[in-house]
């Protein structure tokens, strides 16, 4: 078996020319040399994997090849000496090269020592390279690599030419990824170079890294799929399908889907912050002149530019909000899964049509997804002889819709139905109301006050047994009257109209299926002047006791008795 050598080592750039998105440094290195004005001490700095080692060996090899009649006949690498300072940093190493910067070179004009990883000398290391730093031999040049220059020390930084390398570019880093997929005979696809530079975060070497994996995946047919799989990376398939739902106000399969996300191994903290940068990502292909913004493939910008046009600003600017502000709580969240779930969902409701007025955090009633219309039958008509299991000539069940819609209340809490305060809170109160379609032919047989007012005590009955005892006690407070075919109730107060209003939905529901009248309505009035004839103090219950029997008074004053 052949020896295998890494892409890395294999295509590192032998000339300025093929240096990936350094064209600034490189520019500068070259006109530097060319007319002479190159510093004895330069320092390069920035990310790893950018580029300073190679353009240092360039540069150490250019600058006695300008100064050599027979470049062909001259062996530089005798003049080029590497230290490795992360194992060569104690004070006894920097003398040892400051001994040998003193001897001038054999051939060639210059002795060049490149220092790699410099910030891993000892304090004292630097400081016994400070003079040889400062005045060097007219010969010897010196070239420092650092990927952290914060720890050098400033006067050594104040001795050298610094040049900072930049990260590379996407766009620059799948270049460079064709041009050796051809050279390879690799039949690429450009999403997946595009992942593989984007995997990469700027290092052209880790960029070379990754694609020797995936080739030895997939071997000579490298498509997305096949990169995603090795890369363990989240498709952004993924993200159009969740944005979709979300777009479509699906919050049970939105989370479904999130299930299936984590099934594959992926961490919720890796989705949420991915599905922020899909909605940047959107935000920017609304408009033409932001496009460029887009570091993805051609077959990907055309699906954000598609999925863009149903994207409101409204809609990108909350997600961004939401999906950001689950990003920063979730390592401290102790239920990681339930709050980016609860991001879901509150993505999901953004563009829902309901009766949301504000603009904060909120989430779509459960009602809205397993109610909807619902079919059945409706109750058999009586007959005029009262027999309940006759169906009358030329009559079917007809199917009555029941729709229930929801009102969602707004604010943070319910008020309280017993609060003083709540009286004057006039805010939305979670209510069900039932609504009948009108379908022609719905029964309205006619019933008596007697028959309302005893189905409307059985129903009163029926709250006691499941504990609604206040919805219980605003009934009992007065009794209906039946006018026209509507039910009429007078209550004391606004704080028991309410509480009625809130039962309404089902108690219309059970009337008019028991009374087989579906056209009966609740009015609900409210008379403050029926609180008068209420007691509630000891001295207006014994009033109230005196008018009905005047013993009482008697009673009272034979045994002294107090109130």
């Amino acid at each position: 078996m052949e020896q295998f050598i890494v892409s890395a080592r294999k295509y590192r750039p032998q000339v300025f020319e093929d240096v990936v998105g350094q064209q600034a440094i490189t520019n500068t290195l070259e006109n530097a040399i060319k007319n002479n004005h190159l510093a004895q001490a330069l320092l390069f700095t920035g990310p790893r994997g950018v580029g300073k080692t190679t353009c240092a060996r360039i540069l150490a090899k250019k600058i006695n090849q300008n100064n050599s009649e027979n470049i062909e006949d001259n062996d530089f690498a005798f003049n080029i000496f590497e230290l490795d300072a992360a194992s060569n940093n104690s004070v006894d190493d920097i003398r040892s090269l400051t001994d040998q910067v003193r001897i001038p070179p054999q051939t060639g004009k210059y002795k060049v020592y490149i220092i790699d990883e410099v910030h891993m000398l000892s304090a004292n290391a630097f400081n016994a390279f400070l003079k040889t730093l400062e005045e060097p031999p007219a010969h010897a040049i010196f070239i420092l690599a650092t990927t952290e220059k914060h720890k050098i020390i400033p006067t050594i930084l104040s001795r050298c030419q610094i040049f900072d390398f930049k990260r590379i570019g996407v766009l620059d880093a799948k270049k460079y990824l064709e041009k050796i997929a051809k050279e390879e005979g690799i039949n690429a696809e450009d999403d997946a170079l595009h992942i593989i530079a984007q995997k990469a975060d700027g290092a052209m070497r880790d960029a070379l890294s990754i694609f020797d994996r995936v080739v030895s995946f997939s071997g000579k047919e490298l498509t997305h799929k096949a990169v995603t799989e090795n890369l363990n990376v989240l498709d952004y398939d993924e993200y159009f399908q969740v944005t979709d739902f979300i777009l479509q106000n699906k919050i049970p399969e939105v989370l479904i889907h999130f299930n299936s996300i984590l099934g594959k191994g992926f961490e919720g903290h890796h989705f949420i912050s991915g599905l922020a940068s899909h909605f940047r990502d959107l935000l920017v292909a609304k408009d033409k002149v932001t496009i460029d913004l887009l570091e993805v493939g051609d077959n990907a910008k055309k699906k954000y530019l598609e999925q863009s046009k149903n994207c409101d600003l409204r809609f990108l600017l909350q997600g961004i909000e939401i999906a950001n502000a689950c990003d920063l709580k979730y390592k401290s969240s102790k239920n990681q899964r339930l709050l980016v779930e609860l991001a879901l969902m509150q993505l999901a409701s953004i563009t829902f049509d309901g009766e949301k007025k504000n603009s904060k955090p909120y989430i779509i009633a459960s009602l809205h997804f397993n109610t909807g219309q619902i079919s059945k039958p409706i109750f058999v008509p009586k007959t005029s002889k009262g027999n309940t299991n006759t169906l009358p000539p030329k009559k079917e069940k007809i199917p009555v819709k029941e729709v229930v819609k929801p009102v969602l209340r707004t604010g943070k809490r319910r008020p309280s139905s017993l609060s003083l305060t709540s009286v004057d809170r006039k805010k939305k109160i979670e209510v069900i109301e039932v609504v009948y379609e009108e379908v022609e032919g719905l029964p309205t047989d006619k019933f008596s006050n007697d028959e309302a007012i005893k189905l409307w005590k059985q129903y009163s009955e029926k709250l006691v047994s499941k504990g609604q005892k206040i919805i219980s006690s605003t009934m009992n407070t007065a009794q209906p009257v039946v006018k026209l075919n509507n039910l009429h109730i007078i209550l004391p107060n606004n704080v028991m109209k309410e509480q009625l209003e809130r039962a309404k939905g089902p108690l219309l529901k059970f009337l008019r299926e028991s009374l087989n009248n579906f056209k009966i309505e609740l009015v609900i009035d409210v008379n403050e002047e029926i609180t008068k004839k209420y007691a509630y103090t000891p001295l207006e219950k014994y009033e109230k006791l005196r008018e009905k029997n005047e013993a009482i008074a008697l009673l009272k004053k034979t045994f002294d008795l107090d109130l």
